[in-house]
């Protein structure tokens, strides 16, 4: 019997946990999870023979080292920032481990002593990074074997709420790390590369520049620039091409309120707030409009949003951002904190909500003196609140690719990410069993 190690039992984890066990039986593993809630572990594994429940601290090497000696693979679904210290101990246990998270230069830089090892570190298996990679290459291995040159590549991929679900005028609700929605975009200059033109995105401008995309039975998107799409060019072999560009997803109308936000000042991660002790969502947004002696807030709010933008103030009414019921549980927080908190309050997945996962890629490519256009789509809608499409299109490939490396079907050795046919084709043809396909369609222009 082999023996699979599963650090973090999260929201990401709960398919990835489900398939393992279902599979449990047929392949003779025995599964081991750990997380710091035991209870939810417990629950997760649901009685199944071949699922132990563990609770000790993961990040302490101390308490991780002995488990992860005895397993044949480990699957790290802790934070990113994490990932280098399990991969040492796989190294030195020669383990093979498995994470979704992006692959991060200290992890690269471990490539030669986990080849030494003869294990395999894969990285970025889940849906962004992980299915974007593996849809994306197939196309441009398909195009480049027949002969062709791609001129142009833009993909984008967004978690979003099931069209039955959408009962808000955000046409949002979380079904991925709240903190993370706050502040997407921070931290530099979106890059990309337009027709042979390098071209940067500021934070303060990120929400107002967007593409428009529309797919058949699912209505309208807008897609906003992610920070980093220039380092796609190698990972996709690309490195000449004139256009690459990769963007997250949302339904029109949202980046225009989120702008409201960003330009207020309320998604600043950087400092904390004073007197918050008994701050409600009214005070914490009097306190980013200017001081009147006469005016409301709603009167000022209105005053900041200017006449083109009157047509948000709804959105930001139905959060309730003008309510005078206190903030709990929050100790001097950053903006960026108060302002997730007032969001999670009202944007987050209800019992028997569905989420929904989009993914979008548009070729353009010269073959023959002529040139062509490639569109591919994924949509995706999660089964309930747990076994969401987030969780189901993370957790599913890094499933396969662990059945994979036990079965000794995935040869590779080092650190990798899975761009290669050996490893995008098993995974891409499973998924489609779980309704996890893409839609393409193709003209010449």
């Amino acid at each position: 019997m082999k023996t699979i190690l599963i650090l973090g039992a999260g929201l990401s984890s709960s398919s990835l946990i489900r398939y393992l066990l279902e599979n449990s039986t047929e392949n003779d593993w025995k599964v081991r999870i750990v997380d710091r809630d035991q209870a939810l572990v417990e629950q997760k594994i649901n009685g199944h023979t071949n699922g132990v429940a563990l609770s000790f601290n993961a990040l302490d090497a101390n308490e991780r080292l002995p488990e992860i000696e005895q397993a044949d693979l480990v699957i790290s679904m802790l934070p990113a920032r994490f990932h280098i210290e399990v991969a040492e101990d796989c190294i030195a246990t020669q383990t093979d481990l498995i994470t979704p998270s992006y692959i991060s230069t200290e992890m690269r830089a471990l490539n030669e002593k986990a080849e030494a090892a003869g294990i395999v570190i894969m990285n970025e298996i889940g849906v962004d990074p992980g299915i974007d990679h593996m849809s994306a290459m197939k196309i441009i291995h398909e195009i480049q074997n027949k002969g062709g040159e791609i001129t142009s590549f833009k993909s984008f991929c967004g978690g979003l709420v099931a069209p039955e679900s959408d009962n808000n005028p955000w046409n949002y609700k979380f079904t991925w790390n709240p903190r993370n929605v706050v502040l997407a975009g921070q931290g530099g200059a979106a890059s990309f590369i337009q027709d042979g033109q390098y071209k940067y995105i500021p934070y303060n401008r990120l929400f107002g520049r967007l593409h428009n995309m529309s797919i058949e039975g699912f209505g309208d998107f807008v897609g906003y620039a992610n920070r980093d799409s220039l380092s796609y060019r190698s990972t996709y072999g690309l490195e000449d091409i004139p256009t690459i560009y990769r963007g997250t997803l949302r339904r029109p109308g949202y980046c225009a309120a989120w702008d409201v936000f960003i330009e207020l000042g309320m998604t600043d991660d950087s400092y904390t707030m004073t007197n918050t002790e008994n701050m409600t969502p009214r005070s914490f947004l009097n306190a980013y409009l200017p001081y009147h002696p006469t005016k409301t807030v709603e009167e000022k709010f209105k005053l900041f949003l200017r006449e083109d933008r009157a047509h948000l103030f709804n959105r930001f009414d139905w959060l309730g951002i003008f309510k005078d019921e206190p903030l709990v549980n929050l100790d001097s927080p950053t903006p960026a904190q108060a302002l997730q908190k007032i969001l999670v309050d009202k944007l987050s997945l209800a019992d028997g909500d569905k989420d929904m996962l989009v993914m979008i890629h548009e070729f353009e490519y010269a073959l023959n003196g002529k040139n062509h256009a490639i569109s591919s789509h994924m949509v995706n809608l999660g089964e309930d609140e747990v076994y969401t499409s987030m969780s189901n299109t993370v957790g599913l490939p890094a499933a396969i690719c662990a059945k994979m490396v036990l079965n000794g079907s995935l040869k590779s050795k080092g650190v990798i990410l899975p761009v290669q046919p050996e490893v995008y084709n098993p995974i891409l043809e499973e998924l489609e069993r779980f309704d996890i396909s893409f839609v393409e369609s193709s003209q010449e222009l």
